[in-house]
């Protein structure tokens, strides 16, 4: 029997679609085409919805636009001179750097996810969120503390020559400001990322392949460098390149520590050589450095996959430790909690309780509201922004807005001196724009509008953390059903109402949490706020570079701790809960 097709009527969105799928159904000898066939091979056009998500991931996407584009701008001699005298020490110093931090991180987040997943021992459960708390630390706070801590004049030193006897120049000590000084330092406070995805990694693995590498005769080090190990690698490689992206961000740590690397070239071409081109090539030079980390991480992964066949939740085959073997695990989970977290604080709650901040009066209050209001106006502006991006790729069916909302969260991985860079050079144009418009039409030129006002700062925080709340808000909206918007619809609501009357509601832990972690991450960014921040107005990552910078380091030590306090409390409360959705 002859089987006949019937042709479906084709109603496209957009006429130029219309007329190509009918002129292949027309076709004699084609096939018919089905309606899912028709609509995955449509690009659909945006909603209105979806075309204002698409003009905000432009908007976001521009700084970086802007630093790529000024690689080919001619820079009156000054490039030439950086390449031939400190280039290559830039070059040197950021790579050896990377390595240190890869080796730290690595050696720290692993070691702890296995102990706190495969074995048992005194302290464990403590330690599972306990080890998250060195994230709450800027690794520029981690220098000034370790900096008092271990200078000439510190306890540490002073203690050995009471000790020994010695005098100045009569024995070695360290310098902590140095490469390996800042290695340490940011190994100390990055380490959480490899640990929280090492661990999670480590929960996922079947238990039944532990089971089979016991019974091959492999004990715990065999079955963790054989079986664990390789497993999960993936995890393991994309934390660490989380953790060497911010080590490429960093600009506090180094330039305290007189560490020549990316961050403060910008820093110097721009302000000591005057030559803001030469800055944008130098961080699109840096943005090939992430873009490379994002492409070794990405291959890497599709490369060393795994899919784990057992839905088993617990654990069965743990080893309990006892004796030497507990306490070794408990050294290594003490180890980089009381370095990364308790000494630094610890040393500057004794910096700020003897000596503290001379200004800790009103200029400190308006220091804290400053900082502040940022945190809270660009969490808000933030969370908006990703609640419309995420529902419009949601409800949308347009690979435009999809690919788009990508663009916008790529500002994450740009670091903060290169996302200052890319948003001065065209805010700038604008502001003179701007003025002059102004000027015309009344005969008063009304100053800076943009870089004048917090209205730029508050700009690069958005293109450097918005990708931080979408991902929280894009994790909450897979846990409402599509039916809840089927729903809505058949009651006559549109997207924009459905957002705000249904989805908005169902959010609010989502968006909160997304706020938060905002929030946290603005009071810590430094290299942003120090090149956007208006005339005469400072926050407290500012004041404690400026004062740590002119050796005022007990000064320091008020502002530093009240950053660390106050990103401390929601981190608790982070760890707590990605744990318990992860924990065995």
């Amino acid at each position: 029997m002859k089987r006949v097709t019937q042709p479906v009527t084709w109603r496209a969105p957009e006429r130029a679609a219309s007329v190509w799928f009918e002129s292949i159904m027309n076709t004699p000898g084609s096939l018919a085409i089905t309606r899912r066939r028709i609509r995955f091979l449509t690009v659909g056009r945006p909603s209105r919805l979806g075309a204002l998500a698409v003009v905000v991931a432009c908007v976001l996407a521009l700084p970086v636009v802007v630093v790529v584009s000024s690689v080919a701008t001619p820079t009156h001699g000054t490039w030439s001179h950086l390449a031939a005298t400190v280039l290559p020490e830039y070059i040197a110093n950021s790579l050896l750097l990377m390595a240190w931090v890869a080796f730290g991180v690595i050696v720290g987040g692993v070691s702890t996810a296995w102990f706190t997943v495969m074995c048992r021992f005194p302290g464990r459960q403590f330690f599972e969120w306990a080890l998250l708390l060195p994230m709450a630390v800027p690794g520029y706070v981690m220098a000034y503390a370790y900096t008092d801590f271990l200078q000439f004049a510190g306890p540490v030193q002073t203690w050995l020559r009471e000790i020994t006897g010695w005098g100045p120049h009569q024995y070695w000590f360290p310098d902590v400001r140095s490469v390996g000084g800042a290695a340490i330092m940011l190994s100390l406070v990055l380490y959480p990322y490899v640990y929280l995805l090492a661990r999670s990694a480590f929960l996922e693995q079947s238990d039944s392949m532990l089971e089979v590498a016991r019974v091959c005769g492999y004990g715990t080090w065999g079955t963790f460098r054989r079986v664990a190990l390789p497993l999960a690698r993936p995890s393991i490689v994309a934390g660490t390149a989380l953790a060497l992206m911010e080590t490429l961000a960093d600009f506090g740590t180094v330039s305290y520590f007189g560490v020549q690397t990316f961050t403060t070239g910008i820093f110097h071409a721009w302000f000591s050589l005057g030559d803001p081109v030469a800055a944008a090539q130098l961080s699109a030079l840096l943005l090939g450095f992430v873009f490379l980390l994002l492409f070794v991480e990405r291959v890497t992964r599709a490369r060393a996959s795994f899919h784990n066949t057992s839905h088993r939740q617990r654990l069965r085959n743990v080893y309990h430790l006892k004796g030497a073997g507990a306490v070794g695990a408990v050294a290594f989970c003490v180890i980089p909690l009381v370095l990364g977290f308790l000494l630094p604080a610890g040393i500057l709650l004794k910096l700020a309780w003897v000596s503290g901040d001379a200004q800790f009066g009103s200029r400190y209050v308006e220091l804290t509201r400053n900082t502040v209001s940022l945190a809270v106006l660009t969490a808000m502006l933030a969370v908006g922004l990703a609640l419309l991006v995420a529902y419009a790729v949601r409800s949308g069916r347009s690979a435009i807005v999809t690919v788009s909302a990508r663009i916008a969260g790529m500002g994450y991985a740009v670091p903060g001196a290169v996302i200052a860079v890319g948003v001065l050079i065209p805010v700038t144009r604008l502001d003179h724009a701007l003025a002059a418009g102004v000027r015309a039409l009344t005969g008063t030129s009304p100053g800076l509008l943009l870089t004048g006002s917090i209205a730029a700062l508050v700009y690069a925080y958005l293109v450097r953390f918005f990708a931080v709340a979408l991902h929280a808000v894009e994790a909450g909206l897979t846990k409402i059903t599509p039916s809840m918007d089927s729903a809505a619809r058949s009651l006559g609501l549109g997207p924009s109402e459905t957002l705000a009357l249904v989805h908005v509601p169902l959010l609010w832990r989502s968006a909160l949490s997304a706020a938060l972690l905002v929030l946290v991450d603005v009071m810590k960014e430094l290299p942003a706020t120090f090149v956007m921040r208006p005339f005469n107005f400072d926050t407290l990552a500012v004041q404690a570079y400026n004062l740590a910078s002119d050796e005022r380091l007990a000064e320091a030590a008020t502002p530093a701790l009240t950053i660390v306090a106050v990103g401390l409390v929601p981190l608790i409360v982070f760890s707590r809960m990605m744990l318990r959705k992860i924990g065995p």
